[in-house]
């Protein structure tokens, strides 16, 4: 069992195992969404102070429950389970990524946009603080984030959901193929 648990496995049970929990979800009336936990944790904080933060929180901790699970999930699995082996890539985007002046990675993330020296330098930390910011608007803007409309709101068939999910793609394959090499 040990065995199986620490291989990694193939994509189709994710996408299986996402469809049950989505079903369970649609039973219970749920919507499922990694951004809304800001919101409940900001509600959480600020209470009644601020408008947007006023609603009944306590319905969504379990929502939370998610999100300590993938931080932990994440830490099991950088610890316990990738065995100090770099993440890995195909040799077509390592050929790409140095192009842009990126090494191979020799970790979980690239050194060139995560390092401490990198972080700390003014273009590093005017990128993370950038694209920070604009993930938190786009998030709010769109009402929501990319699991959230493209796992729930896809699911429960809206529209929305479906123009933001197109949008999100365009915006990746702007930020990939235009963007990305201006900036690096």
């Amino acid at each position: 069992m040990k065995d199986f648990l620490l291989q990694p496995w193939p994509w189709w049970f994710s996408g299986a195992l996402i469809a049950v929990i989505m079903f369970m979800m649609l039973f219970f009336g749920k919507s499922f969404g990694f951004s809304s936990n800001l919101r409940t944790i900001c509600a959480m904080t600020f209470g009644r102070k601020i408008k947007f933060f006023d609603f009944d929180w306590r319905e969504n901790t379990w929502n939370l429950t998610f999100l300590v699970g993938a931080a932990i999930g994440g830490f099991i699995s950088y610890a316990y389970m990738h065995g100090g082996s770099p993440v890995a890539i195909s040799d077509a985007t390592i050929t790409d990524l140095a192009a842009l002046g990126f090494t191979a990675p020799e970790g979980m993330q690239p050194s060139e946009v995560f390092g401490w020296e990198n972080v700390l330098s003014l273009k590093g930390f005017m990128v993370l603080a950038v694209g920070g910011f604009l993930v938190g608007f786009g998030t709010r803007y769109a009402g929501g984030c990319t699991s959230g409309h493209a796992i729930s709101g896809l699911s429960n068939l809206q529209l929305p959901s479906l123009v933001a999910v197109i949008g999100f793609f365009i915006g990746g394959l702007v930020m990939t193929h235009l963007l990305f090499p201006l900036i690096y």
